[in-house]
């Protein structure tokens, strides 16, 4: 029996070294048969089916064995691995610690003792078992391997990039180094040696899940989104459990907008991988892009669950409350990203932050974490100092809101009548925009007018710098779909922040901001990393010939009462913050028969509204939901209201305008930050300074008199019908003559050698004077 047992063993060994598994498990199950406590055929069969990926019937296997040969150091080291890999570090570190006891220069088990240390995140310790393991066997690939993988996550690149090179010295062909040395590499901003390495590693390995999926995340990183599902979908093919992919494979499908494929996604990520906040953050983020927004709130703090610290989703979870005006835990929530703001340099995204603070100072410490944690100055600038002297003024404004977007509506006007003789004005577009009238009116408006889309940030800040451009112009700040990279490049020698995001960028990379007096008075300068540029009304473009329907719509068919007063606020629903609330619902206590007329952002915003009207005492059928509609239709219909009552901290921008140039007055409170004190920028320059109030007091007094005093209310409205054509905010021609004095300024500044200076455009003296 012992000599049957003995040559089935020997044939199993054989087997199973040839890689026969299946062959191998037979013999082994049939020595069982006749010995069930046979520890080599215990131990062995746990090793398949630890090769197999079955770990939790390894881990029985491989303790059944060492309860007949307790200290079988091969055994306790094979348990320890197929513990790591059901994600158990605590015991499986006991086991190796057991075996570097039994043999201390067994160096595969310091190797994968720094594995189990890695898991635990204690991080210098198993860097000092990988060392150990080198140390004792120089040769040892994989020990190289996993200490090139510890120095990455030390943030330690240079000798991650060592460490793989000297186990690649050793085997040429380990196709984990090849791969792990392409994500050291990615991680460097050295794209094209990283995707080499992939390649590499499924040269020598092509069913590398692994590999598929990361060469998709450099596809993804170059936003060639196509090329990145096709990888992840080849990985998926190899390994359909591989949550990773799924996920990855759901943030391309959102990038390129097919939101349900992007969700499906992400449902089978966190099905794999219920735990995952990476996976639950991007699908939150996806519900949010679809206005499923008590689905987003519900992922965001289910992440959070898992990842307390993370300050990006603790600031995103907040903005999607926001957005859906959910207000349990509001002062708490703002609170406490306001102290870690100011304590610890927490980073979340600065437009959330714009909502949630009325201080220039925070909102300059948010931007900088932010701009340092996200998109530091490169190394490396594209522009390297030189002189360009071209015949025109070479302006690129780079943007992904050439379509229906409330900067079209401000801006077409301004780049068709910019002065050709002296400027050459360029279009970089890097949105999914399909043709539509305005995207039409758009083109057209450009000397040249470039889709970069599928451009990585990289790629369109050479065009930039290709194209010798004097002035680029970074449309969309820290606003949705922006790509400050493109300018941390620092691809132009005059690179300006305007018009998107309405504070500082913070950054060094960004020269110039433009802004008027009202929005930046010169006392708060200090919290702005630019250099401020004055222009002489204001600092918002407008198109003085935008269409307005001229069927004006009756009350009835939006839904208005026949009679009673129209408050109206259009602003997004995001910049609506409880103490405001307590105003209007104070004003329809107040105003009889009165109605607040709102915009229908999404569902939950409505719903939650109408709530807290009710729990104010206020019915909340008196709340009036308008849908979204044509631009020159909502223009007609804002007819229609009374009084425009604006936000704060966050004020109405475009949409202030959009009310002034229909003819509806707009009452503001001022605020503290450039944010907060764009629509008194805006009455000021149409005439209009009465309606700009310093308090909330004052506020709700002026709405109050204004609902209840119709002479009053009827005089201002025939003023800002005059006004709207004789005052600077909706004269196109002459903003657009203070803002090209403002770019000459600049090219003029940069062709003598001179620093970046905060400059005052004087319109009716044509110059610009310091300061």
């Amino acid at each position: 029996m012992e000599t049957n047992c003995s040559e089935r063993l020997d044939a199993a060994l054989a087997a199973h070294r040839s890689g026969d598994l299946r062959r191998a498990e037979q013999l082994y199950q049939i020595i069982l048969a006749c010995n069930n406590r046979h520890f080599d055929a215990l131990h062995l069969l746990g090793v398949i089916n630890a090769q197999r990926g079955d770990f939790g019937k390894a881990v029985a296997l491989i303790n059944e064995a060492l309860q007949i040969r307790p200290n079988d150091q091969e055994a306790i080291y094979n348990l320890g691995n197929a513990l790591l890999s059901l994600n158990r570090p605590l015991e499986a570190l006991k086991c190796f610690d057991r075996v570097v006891a039994i043999v201390p220069t067994h160096a595969d088990a310091h190797s994968s003792r720094g594995n189990a240390l890695s898991e635990l995140d204690r991080l210098e310790e198993a860097l000092e078992s990988c060392d150990k393991a080198v140390e004792i066997h120089p040769g040892h690939a994989i020990a190289h391997n996993n200490r090139g993988n510890l120095l990455r996550n030390l943030n330690r690149p240079g000798e991650a990039l060592d460490a793989f090179e000297t186990a690649l010295a050793v085997n040429p062909n380990y196709a984990d180094a090849v791969n792990n040395r392409g994500c050291v590499l990615q991680d460097m901003g050295r794209l094209e040696e990283a995707a080499d390495c992939f390649d590499k590693a499924l040269k020598i390995r092509p069913d590398y899940f692994e590999a598929h999926n990361n060469k998709g995340n450099v596809a993804q990183e170059i936003y060639h989104f196509e090329e990145a599902l096709a990888c992840y979908d080849r990985a998926l093919r190899i390994c359909p459990a591989y949550s990773v992919a799924h996920n990855n494979r759901g943030n391309v499908l959102r990038r390129l907008g097919r939101y349900e494929e992007a969700l499906a996604s992400f449902d089978r990520a966190i099905k794999l991988e219920p735990d995952n906040p990476d996976a639950l953050f991007n699908r939150a983020g996806t519900y949010q892009d679809v206005g499923l927004l008590d689905n987003a709130i519900a992922d965001f703090e289910r992440s959070l669950d898992r990842d307390n610290d993370n300050w990006r989703t603790r600031g995103m979870c907040y903005a999607a409350k926001r957005h859906a005006c959910d207000w349990r835990n509001y002062e708490e929530d703002t609170s406490l990203i306001l102290s870690e703001t100011r304590r610890h340099g927490a980073c979340v995204p600065p437009w959330v932050f714009l909502a949630m603070s009325n201080s220039p100072s925070d909102q300059f410490e948010c931007v900088r974490n932010w701009q340092r944690d996200k998109y530091p100055i490169s190394n490396s600038p594209l522009w390297k100092g030189e002189r360009y002297n071209h015949d025109r003024i070479r302006v690129a404004y780079v943007s992904a809101d050439f379509h229906e977007h409330p900067m079209a509506w401000l801006m077409t006007a301004l780049f068709e009548q910019h002065d050709r003789s002296k400027f050459e004005i360029i279009a970089l577009s890097f949105d999914r925009a399909k043709n539509n009238p305005i995207r039409d009116r758009l083109v057209n408006a450009f000397d040249h007018f470039l889709d970069v889309y599928q451009k990585s940030p990289r790629e369109i800040a050479e065009l930039i710098r290709d194209m010798e451009i004097d002035i680029a112009i970074d449309r969309k700040g820290y606003t949705h779909n922006c790509r400050p990279e493109i300018f941390a490049l620092r691809p132009a020698p005059i690179q300006v922040n305007y018009l998107a995001y309405p504070g500082t960028m913070g950054s060094e990379y960004i020269d110039y901001i433009i802004a008027d007096r009202f929005v930046i008075p010169p006392e708060h300068r200090q919290y702005y990393s630019e250099a401020v540029v004055y222009l002489p009304e204001s600092y918002q473009p407008n198109d003085s010939q935008r269409f307005i329907s001229e069927s004006i719509p009756d009350r009835a068919e939006v839904g208005l009462p026949e009679r009673g007063f129209v408050f109206a606020c259009f602003n997004n629903s995001y910049k609506i913050v409880p103490p405001m609330f307590d105003i209007w619902m104070r004003l329809l206590a107040e105003v009889e028969d009165s109605v607040l007329w709102l915009l229908e952002a999404n569902a939950a915003a409505s719903r939650n509204l109408r709530q807290e009207a009710e729990s104010r005492g206020i019915a909340p059928e008196r709340l009036i939901f308008a849908k979204f509609l044509p631009h020159h239709e909502h223009l007609a219909r804002l007819r229609l209201a009374d009084l425009f009552l604006d936000t704060l901290p966050f004020n109405a921008h475009t949409t202030t305008s959009d009310a002034l140039w229909a003819g509806l007055p707009v009452l503001t409170c001022l605020g503290n930050t450039f944010a907060g004190r764009v629509a008194g920028g805006l009455l000021n320059a149409v005439g209009l300074p009465e309606l700009i109030t310093y308090s909330l007091d004052d506020y709700t007094e002026t709405a109050l008199n204004l609902a209840r005093d119709s002479d009053r209310l009827t005089e201002l409205r025939s003023r800002l019908a005059r006004n709207r054509l004789t005052h600077p905010l909706f004269d196109t021609d002459r903003y657009r003559r203070s803002l090209e004095t403002a770019y000459e300024t600049m090219w003029s500044r940069y062709q003598r050698g001179e620093r970046p200076a905060c400059l005052s455009v004087s319109i009716d003296q044509g110059d610009t004077r310091p300061g």
